[in-house]
């Protein structure tokens, strides 16, 4: 079998989380009565006028700076004909000639690899179609998503695989929701994904590419990209030719099928839109986008891992969500280390918030109240145990750490005494522990430990407890 090269390249559209359409005021929202939210401007009534959504462009610059594009001093809008039932006007407001942005560049962290670097072609507003929903007796239109504000955004060839892809889509995801300019929900359409995928003999530049469309998950996008490779392949190989089509993800069967061949540029003649002037943004609107632009997901990860000494697993998660990694450095800020931080918000608090089904922003813990009891854990005013105990509390009674503490008398004595007689008794019960400890082997000290806490109930602190063993038998 000869040596391929792959080549992946992205169409990505994303809903803009705007209170109403791209070009006319109709609610833009998802789940309402079909056909509710639709107006002669969206429904390409004759003689309606389109309006620019302030809001829409103001977020298209936003994306276009956090990915590193060269932003349009002059955005112009374009005619995108075609005749689909899903666009009753039979044209598209798109951007062909001038789009917002172009030449930027987005990181991305592969997993065992260094970042990577994908460039971006270009950035682009445009207003969605409707939605076709096929039925066993014919098609139904709903025109609701008709007029919603869509951005996509087209990344150059510089994929390799379906892995490759499915990293770039969840990070960039990520990126958008922590913007705040898309919910990133592929189930219902505000993040979706088209894959071009080519393949050629090594050094020998890109081949015929295939569009794979349909695709809802990142998982999917994967699995479809890596399936459209080796088909690819087992074509060449046999000496056939590939045709440049585009192509749907059946995720029953599991393959790509043909659906039509693949439109170009021209297919659509594109013309600059009259009935909307190019949009030239000022120095204050370009300012107010750069007050919006926050540190990016893959820059606070690197960041949280680099100067703070956070784990990366815990950087993963920390960072995965925008208000998670603003709660980790608040608490941070309010007097503990970052390692325990990390540690409490990505262990006990996680699992504490799953189980009862709410995000962290949706609950009674504070910044402030985990800072608290972490410094009650360190000052070994409560044990790991009992923090544990309180943290749960907080969670379910609404109440400051002190508060309960007191409260249930969760206070640790000084108990050294009493800790000195359970090992020695320990010891004696065991010398073949005590053996092993005092020739080297530390083996025996989680043993000495699991008898402790037993004897005492849980109530022992057992940083306590190590530390009396090692003292006694001198490691």
């Amino acid at each position: 079998m000869s040596a391929y090269q792959s080549f992946i390249g992205l169409e990505i559209h994303i809903h803009l989380l705007t209170e109403s359409k791209v070009f006319c005021n109709c609610p833009a929202r998802f789940g309402d009565e079909p056909n509710r939210n639709v107006c002669p401007v969206c429904m390409g009534y004759p003689g309606v006028l389109p309006a620019l959504n302030e809001e829409a462009i103001f977020m298209s610059y936003l994306v276009g700076r956090a990915l590193n594009c060269e932003l349009a001093d002059e955005a112009i809008f374009d005619r995108k004909n075609y005749f689909y039932p899903d666009m009753t006007k039979n044209y598209q407001i798109s951007q062909f000639h001038s789009p917002v942005g172009r030449n930027g560049w987005f990181d991305i962290r592969l997993e065992g690899e260094e970042t990577k670097r994908i460039r971006i072609h270009d950035i682009h507003l445009e207003e969605d179609a409707g939605k076709m929903i096929h039925a066993s007796g014919g098609s139904l239109l709903d025109y609701n998503r008709a007029g919603t504000a869509l951005l996509e955004i087209v990344t150059e060839p510089d994929l390799v695989t379906g892995e490759d892809a499915e990293a770039f889509i969840q990070q960039f995801r990520n990126l958008v929701r922590q913007l705040g300019v898309c919910d990133g929900n592929m189930e219902e359409g505000s993040l979706r994904c088209d894959g071009n995928v080519s393949i050629n003999l090594k050094g020998k530049g890109l081949g015929t590419k295939t569009e794979v469309k349909n695709v809802n998950s990142s998982r999917f996008l994967r699995q479809a990209l890596s399936y459209e490779i080796r088909r690819q392949k087992k074509l060449l190989d046999k000496g056939e030719a590939i045709t440049q089509e585009t192509r749907l993800w059946d995720e029953a069967a599991g393959r790509t099928e043909a659906m039509r061949s693949k439109e170009s540029a021209h297919d659509y003649r594109y013309f600059p839109e009259p009935d909307l002037p190019p949009f030239r943004p000022t120095p204050d609107f370009l300012g107010k986008v750069d007050e919006a632009l926050i540190e990016l997901p893959l820059a606070r990860r690197t960041r949280f891992v680099e100067e703070l000494g956070v784990k990366e697993v815990q950087a993963d998660l920390l960072t995965e969500e925008r208000a998670t990694a603003d709660f980790f450095e608040a608490t941070v800020a309010a007097g503990v280390e970052a390692a325990a931080a990390a540690a409490w918000i990505c262990g006990d608090v996680q699992k504490h918030l799953k189980r009862r089904e709410i995000a962290l922003g949706e609950s009674s813990l504070s910044p402030a109240r985990l800072a608290a009891l972490i410094k009650l854990v360190e000052e070994n005013t409560v044990n790991r145990n009992g923090a544990r105990e309180v943290l749960e509390a907080v969670l379910d009674e609404d109440k400051d750490p002190a508060e309960i503490v007191a409260e249930r008398g969760l206070e640790q004595e000084d108990n050294s005494a009493e800790l000195e007689a359970l090992i020695a008794k320990i010891a004696d019960e065991n010398p073949q522990a005590v053996e092993q400890l005092t020739s080297g082997d530390m083996k025996p000290i989680g043993f000495f430990v699991g008898q402790i806490m037993r004897a005492s109930g849980g109530k022992a602190d057992p940083k306590q407890v190590q530390s009396l063993i090692r003292a006694k038998f001198g490691l």
